[in-house]
């Protein structure tokens, strides 16, 4: 697999050094790598020049009077965390709410195939000590979706979780006819994220009130302004959040408090990354209550990442970093082996 990102470092003439990613994905975020580092280099970089990084709500609100660009300001919005985490010599999850939980249950994504490749595939995660897994669905009818379901619960035993993700792919009508399947198969679906386009609210809020799945806002929650929308709608039971999604740390924990507020519970979805960003997945859910149960880490199944000390999966976990800052450092060796310049 072939991933591009943009590590963004912050130095203060203090000597901390805070350190960031930004996501480039044009599929998902319409952002190409080449627009993500002119934006941190051109634009958005300067404006930090000789501020105080503490100041982090009033730099973050000059970045947004530039336009939405989501990618390019997770990764200085990574980078402050970290900075200020360092220079007051804690980690980041202490800065932004705490530590209720040292370590979260990772669920790993399982791409989509037949019913018998599916549960293979969930199979031999389950073998690798993964107890929660969320299958990609959504290109057959409800009802075939959910014999695969049915398939997977049948390989894996009923003591790992399931979740269901459809990308977008339903009407709202064959969102309700898999859930109801799925319901008869006894597949204990928990939820189903996205079952139908980002801009069908009210088609996503018709399938809440038909079914008793929980249903899972993704592509449509990518800001706070998009969460009030699907509060105001009733058009889901969780908010999936990635760092990268709502433009770093500071906007995923305003999304959180709307959903907490509204009494949703929320997500934290996968992401592919270096490293940096699994660790700021780490610190959010630490610091954020209305986390439901197990983090989305499917990229540490799927590529290696540029950390100097990875973070390992022990029993099915992964443990909240606790050193200052985000508690991780690059490998500048391997920063430098696969560095191309743009």
């Amino acid at each position: 697999m072939y991933l591009d990102f943009v590590i963004v470092k912050i130095q203060t003439d203090e000597g901390f050094t805070g350190i960031g990613e930004a996501a480039t994905d044009i599929a998902f975020f319409g952002e190409t790598v080449e627009a993500v580092k002119a934006a941190v280099d051109k634009y958005l970089g300067p404006r930090l020049i000789g501020r105080d990084p503490f100041d982090r709500e009033q730099i973050l609100y000059e970045i947004d009077r530039f336009g939405w660009i989501p990618c390019a300001r997770s990764g200085i919005d990574l980078a402050l965390h970290d900075l200020i985490g360092k220079a007051l010599n804690i980690p980041v999850c202490d800065l932004i709410g705490g530590s209720h939980q040292e370590k979260f249950l990772a669920a790993i994504e399982v791409p989509r195939g037949s019913a018998e490749e599916m549960a293979e595939h969930s199979r031999e995660y389950v073998e690798q000590g993964i107890r929660a897994l969320k299958p990609k669905i959504g290109d057959s009818s409800g009802a075939a979706d959910a014999k695969r379901l049915k398939a997977i619960r049948e390989a894996v035993g009923d003591k790992i979780s399931i979740r269901a993700d459809a990308n977008q792919q339903y009407t709202p009508k064959e969102a309700i006819e898999l859930c109801k399947k799925a319901e008869e198969y006894d597949v204990g679906l928990e939820l189903l994220e996205q079952p139908v386009p980002r801009w069908d609210l009210d088609g996503m809020a018709e399938v809440k009130r038909a079914v008793n799945t929980l249903i899972e806002a993704d592509e449509s929650a990518f800001s706070p302004h998009d969460v009030i929308n699907i509060v105001k709608k009733q058009a889901a039971d969780v908010i999936n959040i990635k760092v990268a999604k709502a433009g770093g740390l500071y906007n995923a924990k305003k999304i959180a408090a709307i959903a907490e507020a509204a009494d949703l519970q929320c997500v934290i979805g996968t992401e592919w990354g270096l490293g940096i960003k699994i660790a700021s997945k780490l610190h959010l859910g630490a610091s954020t209550r209305n986390i439901r149960d197990a983090v989305e880490f499917t990229e540490i199944m799927i590529h290696d990442s540029l950390l100097a000390k990875p973070l390992e999966l022990q029993d099915g976990y992964l443990t909240v970093p606790k050193e200052p800052g985000l508690g991780v450092e690059l490998d500048e060796e391997k920063v430098n082996k696969n560095l191309s310049n743009i």
